[in-house]
């Protein structure tokens, strides 16, 4: 799962009974209009067309400008410090993998990168990856069984194990954003010239289709092979410190440096400023790219997106939505947009690491008792969103299977300020309403709550909480955290409360394992129960997803009960384009619109 911008953020083939249904709020096209029939992204909103909405033959020529919300400090989207939303989106334009996650919130064979990838055996579960013969990297190199071995070895936690926590700088070792599925990876077998590979897994992993991909892609593994010293074409052997070479390499390396597999190649990357990307004439894929130029352009405020949309300094961008921003939009002529809802909530966490709310489980449930959600949404995203309810999950989102609140029944979020201070003095916390302290007579707080910088939504819910917590006694101060850093902030501990936002991926079993497993990649609070843990690994190798879902319900309720972190709500997105382009999408997955760029176009 991976933390948004605006939050940090930014595993996968959905499986059976899992389908799940993008439920668009709202659309409409520039002028103020909101019934623009069914052109444009207007058309997203249409049961079924999720998929196909703006679409349209392109003309060749023209160059597009889309906005990324923040700098990308960091290149190695699988790493746990690189795992954002705007380095996904920068990285995909370039980087191949196996399943790409949809607009409906289904994922699609990649069939430019592979022909068929299908489950052969259920004991042992076997998958068999038919790669496309024409997939090579653009120097030349084929794609192979030794770029997906090169992965599994670097993310399966044990041939490049994490480095010592002594090792502030991580210069030994891979530290992977999730080992979820590959752990469980017995072999991987190349065969035919290396345009086959046969996974075997030790145990049944039901979320298999969110191995090599599902916005997580491939990297050339003879580039860091060649770097590393490491014989071309033998990730197999290579050895740990090889790994963490190439590892580190692509840490520190945007794709202008090594080889690429895409429609389109990065041809420059300006520090804070903009990536650059051109139509790739190596590019073997059944669909060429026709724009002449590709600009990502890094603008961190917010605010400035709409101006620049209305100036044509950019084409298309994707924010948070606010209910000024929506309205500028609104207003600017030739301007298609859509707001929906799909794989992205928001989220309180509270930092388990702070000795006080990490050792009162009273405390934190009084916390959450006293934040009215009703009221956080009223106050910010119901203004131009009235459809947005409180989030009762912490793995699926409504229209998902396997969806049931398991918060609401706790009084978590209520707002109920009277059974909040029940928790704290059935506790024996004093000074309950005016200063708390805790049952041994130290003082609570005061605390921190986070966001990140320009967004004014976040700072609200912030100082809404702030606001609900002074009824306890709890003394809260508002820190915000620049846009470039809430993947340090998290990884760090730095906080002791911090909002923002999931950009899930339609696997909610390799999600939970990220975020809610002790020692997950995502789990940055630090929570560990070891019911959990069994549930949740229970879950995993549970192919019935009714079962799997069951369980991890199971695993919620007793997380809710520990107040470790508090749903917010489904998160509305907004994306805004120039009506004389097509092809270009509402993807409200961990992707992003960008998961379609080799399609991106002028119209016709």
């Amino acid at each position: 799962m991976r933390a948004h911008t605006s939050a940090l953020t930014k595993g996968l083939t959905l499986a059976a009974g899992l389908t799940l249904i993008l439920a668009a709020c709202s659309g409409g096209s520039g002028g103020g209009s909101d019934k623009s029939g069914s052109a444009g992204l207007t058309s997203c909103t249409t049961q079924g067309k999720a998929n196909t909405c703006n679409g349209g033959t392109t003309k060749s020529g023209g160059s597009f400008t889309y906005v990324l919300e923040k700098n990308i400090q960091q290149w190695n989207v699988q790493d746990v410090n690189g795992n954002t939303f705007e380095n996904a989106e920068a990285l995909e334009v370039v980087l191949p993998q196996v399943f790409v996650p949809q607009p409906d919130l289904s994922v699609a064979l990649n069939t430019d990168l592979v022909t068929s990838a299908t489950q052969t055996s259920s004991s042992p579960q076997t998958i068999v990856y038919k790669i496309n013969p024409k997939a090579s990297w653009n120097d030349g190199t084929p794609i192979s069984a030794d770029d997906f071995i090169y992965y599994w070895r670097t993310n399966n936690g044990k041939d490049c194990p994490p480095p010592p926590s002594s090792d502030a700088t991580q210069t030994k070792g891979c530290l992977p954003q999730s080992t979820a599925g590959y752990d469980r990876i017995k072999s991987l077998t190349a065969s035919d010239n290396g345009k086959t590979v046969t996974m075997v897994m030790s145990k049944p992993y039901s979320d298999w289709k969110s191995l090599f991909g599902a916005g997580y892609p491939l990297y050339p593994a003879h580039v860091a092979e060649k770097i590393s010293g490491a014989k071309t074409g033998d990730a197999a052997h290579m050895t740990a410190a090889q790994m963490t070479a190439g590892w580190q390499y692509f840490q520190k390396n945007p794709p202008t440096k090594y080889a690429t597999a895409g429609a389109y190649k990065m041809s420059e990357w300006a520090d804070n400023d903009h990536a650059t990307y051109v139509p790739d004439p190596k590019w073997w894929g059944a669909k060429k790219a026709s724009l002449k130029r590709l600009v990502f352009k890094v603008i961190s405020d917010a605010t400035q997106e709409p101006i620049a949309l209305k100036n044509n300094e950019v084409q298309g961008i994707y924010p948070q939505p606010e209910v000024d921003l929506v309205n500028q939009v609104k207003d600017i002529p030739n301007v298609t947009y859509v707001i929906g809802n799909g794989l992205t909530w928001e989220h309180f966490d509270l930092n388990l690491h702070n000795p006080v709310i990490g050792k009162y489980t009273a405390l934190r449930q009084a916390m959450f008792t006293a934040i009215s959600v009703k009221d956080i949404i009223a106050k910010t995203v119901g203004q131009f969103d009235p459809s947005v309810k409180a989030l009762g999950n912490h793995n699926f989102v409504p229209g998902q299977a396997g969806y049931q609140d398991v918060v609401s029944g706790t009084g978590q979020g209520s707002g109920d300020l009277t059974k909040a201070k029940k928790y704290l003095t059935d506790a024996k916390f004093t000074g309950v309403g005016s200063a708390l302290k805790t049952p041994d007579g130290k003082s609570v707080g005061p605390f921190n709550c986070r966001y990140t910088t320009g967004n004014q939504i976040r700072q609200s819910e912030c100082q809404i909480l702030q606001s609900d917590l002074a009824n306890l006694g709890i003394k809260v101060t508002i820190k915000p955290i620049g846009a470039a850093d809430l993947g340090t902030v998290l990884a760090g501990h730095q906080y002791d409360i911090i909002v923002f936002a999931w950009v899930a991926p339609p696997f909610p079993t390799s999600g939970a394992q990220q975020n809610w497993y002790t020692g997950g990649g995502g789990n940055y609070g630090g929570y560990s129960d070891k019911k959990v843990d069994a549930l949740i690994a229970q879950a995993i190798g549970e192919t019935d997803q009714t079962k799997a879902a069951s369980l991890l319900n199971q695993a919620d309720q007793i997380m809710t009960d520990a107040a470790y972190v508090l749903p917010l709500y489904q998160k509305p997105t907004f994306l805004a384009v120039q009506t004389r382009y097509v092809n270009m999408r509402n993807n409200a997955t961990n992707v992003g619109p960008a998961y379609n760029t080799g399609e991106w176009g002028l119209k016709k």
